[in-house]
């Protein structure tokens, strides 16, 4: 096999083993949400919430880091240690820590929203479509990541430092929508 091939084979299996972490850092949050309820009852709801930050806060540092790291790989040439390094970091960040705190975002936002209630106020409904627009973010953000780990990147620095703004106006977005409940 060649380098190259066995780099990929390598990625795929590295790929493969954080789909199984994600997968099961989903089952862990079910688990826990549902022995949540039973053994805290109306508690319960609060330790959820907190759970629903804490991922929150996860998944918006990755959103805000990961383009901050493709404006530094521009700047690394195609093959040095220091590309090949960035390509670690991106892939690390967005499949062990970014995915699944999006994951468990979603679901234990959806299962929040559901169990107050609110899943078809105005608030809730336009917080959900910044939400919705946040997860698309992360979707052009994990493509990007694999143009940058086969050294496709076509995007110069600045557009970069452009996506890298998207995240924070969306969360703020979101904090208005939930802190002030304006609809």
């Amino acid at each position: 096999m060649t380098s190259a091939g066995s780099e990929t084979a390598a990625t795929a299996d590295e790929g493969g083993k954080a789909g199984k972490r994600a997968g099961i850092a989903i089952l862990v949050t079910v688990a826990s949400v549902v022995a949540a309820v039973f053994l805290f009852g109306a508690v319960a709801y609060l330790w959820i919430k907190a759970v629903h930050v804490v991922a929150i806060i996860s998944w918006m540092a990755g959103l805000l880091y990961l383009p901050r790291l493709f404006i530094y790989h521009c700047d690394a040439k195609a093959g040095t240690a220091q590309s090949e390094t960035f390509k670690v970091m991106e892939r690390r960040l967005l499949s062990i820590i970014m995915t699944p705190a999006m994951l468990v975002s979603w679901l234990l936002g959806l299962w929040l929203g559901w169990t107050s209630g609110v899943l078809l106020s105005g608030w809730f409904l336009a917080k959900l479509a910044c939400v919705v627009a946040l997860t698309a973010t992360h979707g052009y953000l994990a493509r990007a990541v694999k143009a940058f780990a086969a050294d496709a990147n076509d995007k110069p620095p600045r557009h970069w430092r452009i996506v890298n703004e998207v995240p924070t106006l969306l969360m703020v977005g979101i904090v208005i929508l939930v802190i002030v409940k304006p609809f």
